[in-house]
């Protein structure tokens, strides 16, 4: 089964990804993706190892598709992937090679492995700025992944100011 969770940065998407891998029950994984660059990113991880400390949560820090794919995850596991779009952004500006069926692959991997995927992933695409050619390729990478993220799950549910909104699948929680 896979079920993603979506919104936009300080949504609270977080904390219901994690309530939802809780109430599944069984062997939980948590695959963190946010590589620790500075002291904004390393507040960040900070902050999410506090908030699912407790919790009964295996942290497997992998940063990119490889190290995902290659995490040790069993059938009785319901993995928690945190975030999508940081997986992306780290294949693309510090693997190369198609960073899009290399994301693509790893989350079929995953999904095959485990009872529940749990995948993470940033609304990205409505603000309507202009962006450098880097940024538009990364924004197109990431509606190429999450189309095929959202066709492939169970649920999708989209998280405004902590307020799950079904989007495919009924509500879980």
């Amino acid at each position: 089964m896979i079920s993603v969770v979506t919104g936009g940065s300080g949504s609270g998407k977080s904390e219901y990804a994690e309530k939802l891998a809780v109430k599944q029950g069984g062997r939980l994984i948590y695959i963190a993706t946010m590589q620790p660059f500075g002291s904004e990113a390393k507040e960040r991880i900070c902050r999410h190892r506090e908030m699912r400390g407790g919790r009964g949560f295996e942290t497997i820090e992998a940063y990119t598709a490889a190290q995902c794919a290659a995490a040790e995850v069993t059938p009785d596991s319901v993995v928690l992937l945190e975030c999508v779009s940081n997986l992306v952004a780290n294949e693309m500006f510090s693997v190369g090679g198609d960073h899009v069926r290399s994301v693509k692959e790893c989350l079929t991997v995953l999904s095959e492995r485990c009872s529940q995927l749990i995948a993470v992933t940033n609304e990205i695409f409505s603000d309507g700025l202009m962006y450098d050619d880097e940024t538009v390729r990364y924004i197109k990478a990431m509606a190429d992944i999450n189309r095929f993220l959202f066709s492939a799950a169970d649920s999708v549910t989209e998280v405004v100011y902590s307020i799950p909104i079904s989007l495919k699948g009924g509500g879980l929680y």
